[in-house]
């Protein structure tokens, strides 16, 4: 783990536990808060950047007031009449000094006061100003138990004047706007708090919804009925989504149970005469007075009738569990040479049918898929032709392409052919011709051979052969499907 990352670790495990409808309810509120607080810091430094502008310029314009008379003002606190600036508008001004209201002192060019409604402290600033050294000085003063703004400019004729405000009232007033401005944000915060999570429930009533009736599949088993879906939105694409997977998994199940219940009945076959011609070799052993009625060819041929029953049973199981497989593959699907995958297929049914003679025609041809269960699949075919085949017959194989995208695996044969009545069932598992029964087989080689097909993106189709015989096709993409 990052090291700067670990203080962060307990809180992200809180966050997992939650709830998605806590989560939900916790953003909201959180992006409620941020903004409400962002909002109101910005208003409280508005406010007093407001005040504080407010309060310099009144003290400015009052300090300006007395130093261009000073003279006019030792006498008194406030002189009857003396105007700030010369015109019409001195009444006003004077009448809005009085309203503020300011302390207010005259100091010499030696900083010693000379009139006052007030003492202010005499501060080095204030006697820099008052020697020429400065044009003005605000500074914040204490006088008794109070705090004052105190502004510090030159006065006419010399010296300077001292103008101060109390800042009390002001910060009585910022005081109250932030007590407001909190109770505010507590009370906007509660409410998205609130309405948070009434968004969050009604957001996410859909899913519950999609929640208690996947639940409700789980429980009942019953796979085939579909959840309601309405709407567009993303849980509606969800819900649909959801009944394709579960139509995916009772099609599934279904063929599942369909294949166990034909296996069994096919499997039941072979294992009731295994069983018997056992039982018999059983009865014998145990009473040798009835050897007799076995000769020993009819032993040996119930031994070998057995040791055929026992491979019929190992090819059935085999092609059983090639066919259950469905998507799964311990293979990788890459790039295969089709031709090579043909003529290893062709050799090793040579083996079998030696009686046979197999020729090709195969060009090169490249496919995506897996080797091994296209080899698998080739050999099927080429199985059930040399099973339908006279002896002395000839199967051939040819690969070609077939357009640009395509490619063709046929092999003909030249046995008597496909009824038309069998010709839509030949692909289906465990179907056998009634032609075909008396001959050894599981019916499962060709269904193996379409399942395998499908899973490459091909097909497979039977026709005649004239004049006599069948064409087994095999069509395969040439790019992964």
């Amino acid at each position: 783990m990052i090291p700067w990352r670990r203080p962060l670790a307990p809180l992200d495990a809180w966050w997992r536990r939650r709830t998605l409808h806590a989560r939900l309810s916790l953003l909201v509120t959180g992006a409620v808060a941020v903004a409400v607080l962002t909002l109101a810091g910005l208003a409280w430094t508005a406010v007093t950047e407001i005040q504080q502008n407010r309060l310099r310029a009144d003290l400015s314009a009052d300090a300006q007031a007395i130093a261009v008379r000073p003279d006019q003002w030792r006498t008194g606190p406030r002189p009857p009449g003396p105007p700030r600036a010369p015109g019409p508008g001195q009444d006003a001004e004077r009448h809005r000094v009085r309203e503020l209201g300011p302390r207010w002192q005259i100091l010499d060019p030696d900083a010693a006061v000379i009139g006052s409604t007030g003492p202010l402290p005499v501060t080095s600033g204030a006697r820099w100003v008052a020697g020429g050294g400065r044009r003005a000085v605000q500074e914040r003063v204490t006088v008794g138990d109070e705090t004052y703004m105190m502004l510090t400019v030159p006065a006419a004729g010399g010296g300077a004047v001292q103008v101060a405000v109390d800042q009390g009232p002001e910060e009585r007033t910022r005081t109250v706007f932030g007590l407001l401005l909190a109770a505010g944000c507590v009370a906007v915060i509660a409410g998205a708090a609130a309405l948070g999570r009434s968004v969050a429930r009604a957001g996410l009533l859909p899913v519950q919804r999609l929640t208690d009736a996947v639940e409700g599949v789980a429980v009942s088993m019953d796979l085939s009925r579909p959840i309601e879906v309405s709407g567009v939105d993303e849980i509606a694409r969800l819900g649909r989504s959801v009944n394709t997977m579960l139509a995916a998994i009772d099609t599934s199940r279904r063929a599942q149970r369909t294949l166990v219940e034909d296996a069994g009945h096919e499997l039941r076959t072979p294992l009731t005469s295994i069983r018997t011609n056992i039982e018999l070799l059983l009865a014998v052993e145990r009473q040798p007075d009835l050897a007799h009625r076995l000769p020993p060819e009819e032993r040996a041929k119930l031994l070998s009738d057995l040791d055929a029953q026992v491979q019929e049973l190992a090819t059935l199981t085999t092609e059983l569990v090639e066919l259950s497989r469905e998507e799964t593959t311990r293979e990788d699907a890459e790039a295969v040479e089709l031709a090579d995958v043909v003529g290893a297929a062709i050799g090793r049914v040579r083996t079998r049918a030696p009686g046979l003679t197999f020729t090709t025609d195969l060009a090169a041809v490249t496919v995506h898929g897996r080797a091994g269960q296209l080899e698998r699949m080739v050999l099927n075919v080429l199985d059930n032709a040399a099973k339908w085949s006279p002896p002395g017959a000839t199967v051939h194989t040819e690969l070609r392409t077939d357009g640009p995208d395509w490619c063709r695996v046929t092999v003909t044969d030249g046995g008597p052919g496909i009824d038309e009545a069998d010709r839509p069932h030949v692909f289906d598992r465990f179907y056998r011709a009634p032609a075909a029964r008396a001959m050894p087989g599981s019916g499962l080689g060709l269904a193996i051979v379409a399942q395998t097909a499908d899973q490459h993106g091909g097909t497979v189709t039977t026709a005649d052969h004239e004049p006599h015989g069948t064409v087994v096709t095999i069509r395969l993409p040439l790019t992964a499907p």
